[in-house]
């Protein structure tokens, strides 16, 4: 890693409480203190026929005795302080109860997602010689000890083979839940290193991505204060806890603020829907497509209490207007705008700093940048400013896409085996900047916001105009008849690249591109921005994420072409 945080850096972000009060495992230790018997953590219906592994719900103090239970068998395994644990588990109690014991003992926890085979298991296994790979016998119908094995066979270093449930075999450890008296804990550092996260893979091989305790607890901190959460929340998360948007939206909020964790994973809609009820959820976070479809289909929405909400968050893809402004007019529930990376991006748009929900699912709190105020503490020691892609000169005027690039408690130190000869270049300035590769446009009230441009790899140029494919997604997301959409560059000898709209009809009706722009331009959209061809598709390729890959749209079609 290269980046190092200067002395009066951190020092800032101690005296604003970010950083240096405790480690992620302390705050776990005084919520068991306070509220032992309080309920910490539920399994998501259906886990036994996924996984063979018993359904739980724990109080905290029966999680705190499994967590030991986990710390005896992780330390009798030959894991020490600062070893790495490779761990491919879905969001499962054993996986919440891993991230706590390798913690309390200073083991740093890669976790990677369970689409992952052997292939990328054996480049993770290489780059950081993890001494420890953790999995399940399977899940669902996947064999996911046979893959631990085989890429354990071919790691430079063989890693020890950890496995849940798993009956006694050949080079494996099996691992079982076991509640014991729980141990003291001791003082730990809490800038040593938590985890190394995965970026995901859609540009290039994945880089590790190590984040220390404060940089996770600063993340949750800006996640608790955007989303307005309060303390014995009941949080509920639907993305693999494998990096920011589950670990840093869900996972260390809960650790923050004491309530319970509702697990869930992969995403199972009408189990998701009646969890959100019958657990008398606080806060959640959605893909985009998911609130756009709630929003359109009245059934289900008077199916739903949403009385207990704060507010939901989503992100990874851009908001719809009609989508924000729905959920705020007929619930009075605000939908938080989120823009995060594993790198430690963090920016959000809540209904304290965007009150208007238009706006709210177009703009972000332009922080850090332009001498402008704003209520959140974590504004106050973030800096952001926008770069010319080409000379790397600050932007100050609206309307102008440059990259983002941020410093602050949130932002990592570097890429894992960053300057090496096979690792990645170094991400973060000379000054403390990391340098997103995010395009952004001052915008909005004199210049107050920033606007989401898109990955600059994802802009459709055009007859030498950049165009957004998330403007145009997020228009189509309110076409009744569209379930889901997204753009994607056509290439195009005349004009460089065309606009082709892939679409998921919605209830069997058939979308023509008349139709389709005859909507976009009641809309107002630029001629210059309409789609001027379609293809239907059956669904929108999506990461664990949910990002749509556009990659994968352009590949599918010119293979029909």
């Amino acid at each position: 890693m290269g980046y190092r945080v200067s002395e009066e850096e951190a020092s800032l972000y101690r005296d604003a409480g970010f950083w240096g009060k405790e480690t992620l495992s302390t705050l776990f230790h005084e919520n068991v203190k306070r509220t032992p018997e309080a309920l910490a953590l539920c399994d998501m219906p259906g886990k036994e026929a996924a996984t063979g592994l018993a359904e739980r719900r724990l109080s905290y103090a029966a999680l705190h005795r499994a967590v030991q239970g986990l710390v005896n068998q992780l330390t009798g395994a030959g894991l020490e302080a600062g070893d790495i644990l490779l761990v491919q588990l879905p969001n499962i109690a054993e996986l919440a109860a891993t991230y706590l014991a390798a913690w309390k003992c200073g083991i740093i926890v890669s976790p990677v997602p369970m689409q992952w085979r052997r292939h990328e298991l054996e480049g993770v296994l290489e780059t950081t010689g993890a001494k420890a790979l953790m999995t399940l016998p399977r899940f669902k119908e996947e064999n996911h000890e046979e893959i631990a094995r085989a890429a354990a066979e071919k790691a430079p270093v063989r890693p020890h083979l950890l496995v849940w449930g798993a009956a006694a075999s050949k080079g494996v450890q099996p691992l079982e839940w076991r509640e014991v008296e729980p141990a003291p804990g001791k003082a730990d550092d809490p800038q040593r290193l938590a985890t190394i996260c995965w970026t995901s893979g859609t540009e290039a091989r994945p880089k590790g991505v190590p984040r220390h305790h404060d940089h996770w607890r600063a993340a949750g901190m800006a996640m608790v204060e955007a989303c307005g959460l309060g303390q014995g929340d009941v949080i509920l998360c639907p993305f693999p806890l494998v990096n920011m948007a589950a670990l840093g939206g869900t996972f260390v909020p809960w650790l923050l603020t004491g309530g319970t964790l509702v697990l869930h994973h992969p995403l199972d809609l009408p189990v998701f829907l009646k969890q959100l009820v019958a657990e008398k959820v606080n806060y959640t976070v959605a893909p985009p497509a998911v609130l756009n479809m709630l929003l359109k289909d009245e059934k289900l929405l008077a199916m739903l209490d949403l009385s207990n909400f704060r507010s939901i968050g989503s992100g990874s893809a851009p908001l719809a207007p009609f989508m924000v402004k729905g959920f705020q007019e007929r619930f009075a529930l605000p939908i938080v705008n989120i823009f995060g990376s594993n790198e430690g991006t963090c920016l959000s748009s809540g209904a304290g700093d965007v009150p208007e929900p238009e706006n709210r699912a177009q703009f972000f709190p332009r922080i850090g940048g332009g001498g402008l105020d704003w209520p959140s503490v974590i504004s106050t020691v973030t800096r952001t400013k926008l770069v010319d892609l080409q000379t790397g000169d600050e932007i100050l005027k609206e309307g102008v896409p440059g990259e983002l690039v941020i410093k602050g408690p949130t932002v990592f130190d570097g890429y894992w085996q960053e300057g090496s000869e096979d690792g990645p270049a170094p991400a973060i300035d000379a000054e403390g900047f990391f340098h997103t590769g995010d395009v952004f446009e001052i915008a909005g009230n004199g210049g107050r916001y920033y606007r989401f441009v898109e990955r600059a790899k994802d802009i459709i140029i055009r007859g030498g105009m950049n165009i957004s494919p998330g403007e145009i997604d997020g228009l189509m997301a309110g076409h009744p008849d569209i379930a889901e959409a997204a753009v994607f560059g056509a290439p195009d000898e005349r004009l460089g690249e065309r606009i082709c709209a892939a679409l998921v009809p919605a209830n069997g009706k058939a979308v023509t591109l008349e139709s389709l722009t005859d909507y976009l331009r009641a809309e107002g959209i630029a001629a210059y921005k309409l789609p001027e061809m379609i293809t239907e598709v059956e669904a929108l390729p999506r990461n664990p994420l949910g990002k749509v890959l556009r990659r994968v749209l352009k590949e599918s079609y010119l293979a029909k072409a």
